[in-house]
């Protein structure tokens, strides 16, 4: 089993268990160079908010600095706004779903910003 197949494994378990809870799922997903948040729908079928930071004004608040989208402070943007965006369509708490990623580094720091935002979960 290679890293992909390990990190779709356990994405796969915790999206299983938040479908059981019927909640709204806050998802995450990094690559090298950006990082983007999706808040789906309780049974998960629709997206309600997203933001990632290939979004024109995210790019441009970006510009000036180093690393542009694949940093921590990037990530603490994305979350901001990500809770921002979920808020304005009413929904106040929801379950993070790290998408098999470990809860460190940018993903730690995404989910940080989108609790001081006034996301629950």
């Amino acid at each position: 089993m290679d890293k992909k197949q390990s990190r779709a494994r356990r994405a796969l378990q915790t999206r299983i268990k938040i479908a059981e809870l019927q909640v709204h799922r806050l998802s995450v997903h990094r690559t090298n160079t950006n990082i983007y948040a999706q808040v789906f729908s309780e049974d998960g079928t629709k997206v309600i908010a997203s933001a990632s930071t290939l979004e024109a004004e995210v790019r441009a608040q970006l510009a000036d600095k180093t690393g542009k989208g694949g940093n921590a402070a990037a990530a603490s943007l994305i979350g901001k706004r990500i809770a921002e965006k979920a808020k304005a369509a009413g929904v106040e708490s929801v379950a993070f779903d790290r998408s098999g990623f470990r809860y460190h580094g940018r993903v730690k720091a995404l989910a940080d910003a989108a609790r001081e935002a006034g996301l629950k979960f």
